[in-house]
């Protein structure tokens, strides 16, 4: 597999070479390379309520299937466990509830609620037993305010990333925010799924591609800042339109007519804050040409809804489908190779593009 290379300066880079979404031998490399190391949502707390203490996952379902386990103690502490039995590779707990410690159906291996290992039937003659192996493995856990997040064998600090989010967002009422079904969805795009991202990371397609969103969206002020595993897109509201952000004197953006936040953390999460609430939304490969996207909505002002830059979100979703498939099919023509970036407009794209092609050399 070819090496990639993408120039730290966007004035003079290119953007990913066509093989990249093409190339099969690219997808199932940045499987270890990016997703294996990569942090990934698992829900809102609510999913860990006062009478549930175990909640089973996979990591990402249906491409990176580690069986895992949210465990809640008595001082509310969540840890995240290996699913997985240490005896025979049974899945110990297979739904959510309520118990006292976690016991192997298959033969009776029991764990305490921290993972180490607690009792076995018929192994008083097995010598050196138990050992370190014997308990499950830990992995480690963070959080975005009530948002709990999970890594395997995260390449970067997730709780860098949650400070620096939380200092612009910390006004926001997340204590009261709820999970609502009714305004979730799953969508299945025709495309690869680092195009979906490469779609999300710009505002420049705005003007052309999404009218009602242009309408509230003040173009001219749209802004991205770069961190190194997280960037931010700003959606300033034009003149007039009052569904923006009422933010504290001592905010930094205070005075700011902005109506959306659009933070993207690599490589797969997208954490969209809006007046009414927070929309994540996780982007997962199913193969070169298919990716499913799910938007989960948490609400904690209603009356905002159908306002401003976070109204809307299917529309505006449907229509990113459509160009995100029109150029995961471009990019099969033999006479395109790469593009150049917008050094004002495309700053996100270049960033991601930056990340993966890091990841790929590695």
């Amino acid at each position: 597999m070819s090496k990639i290379f993408v120039h730290p300066n966007i004035e003079e880079a290119e953007t990913l070479p066509a093989v990249f979404y093409r190339s099969s031998s690219y997808f199932e490399e940045l499987k270890e390379k990016v997703f294996v190391k990569s942090w990934q949502f698992v829900g809102h707390n609510s999913i860990l309520p006062i009478n549930i203490n175990t909640y089973p996952f996979e990591f990402i379902k249906n491409y990176i299937e580690e069986p895992l386990l949210l465990v809640k103690s008595e001082d509310e502490e969540i840890r995240c466990l290996s699913n997985v039995c240490t005896h025979r590779a049974n899945i110990i707990i297979n739904n959510k509830g309520n118990v006292r410690d976690l016991r192997c159906m298959y033969h009776g291996r029991k764990f305490n609620l921290d993972g180490t290992f607690k009792s076995m039937p018929e192994f008083s003659l097995a010598k050196e037993f138990p050992r370190n192996c014997d308990d499950l493995k830990e992995f480690p856990v963070s959080n975005l305010g009530p948002f709990i997040f999970v890594g395997l064998e995260p390449s970067f600090d997730f709780d860098t990333v949650c400070s620096k989010i939380n200092q612009r967002i910390s006004f926001l009422p997340l204590s009261h925010i709820e999970y609502r079904s009714d305004l979730s969805k799953d969508y299945m795009v025709n495309s690869h799924w680092a195009l979906y991202c490469d779609n999300y990371l710009e505002g420049f397609h705005i003007p052309f591609v999404h009218n009602d969103l242009n309408n509230v969206l003040d173009y001219e002020k749209y802004d991205t800042e770069i961190d190194e595993y997280f960037n931010l897109q700003i959606g300033y509201s034009k003149e007039g339109d009052d569904s923006v952000f009422d933010f504290p004197k001592d905010h930094q953006d205070y005075k700011k007519n902005i109506s959306a936040y659009y933070y993207w953390i690599f490589p797969n999460i997208m954490v969209n804050v809006y007046p009414w609430g927070i929309s994540i939304n996780i982007i997962k490969p199913i193969n070169m040409n298919k990716t499913k996207v799910s938007f989960l909505s948490y609400v904690y002002d209603e009356s905002k809804l159908d306002q401003g830059a976070g109204s809307n979100l299917d529309k505006v979703e449907r229509e990113d489908e459509f160009v995100v498939e029109g150029v995961n099919k471009g990019l099969k023509s033999r006479y395109y190779s790469t593009g150049r970036f917008s050094p004002t407009m495309e700053k996100g794209v270049h960033h991601f593009h930056t990340l993966l092609s890091k990841a790929i050399n590695a």
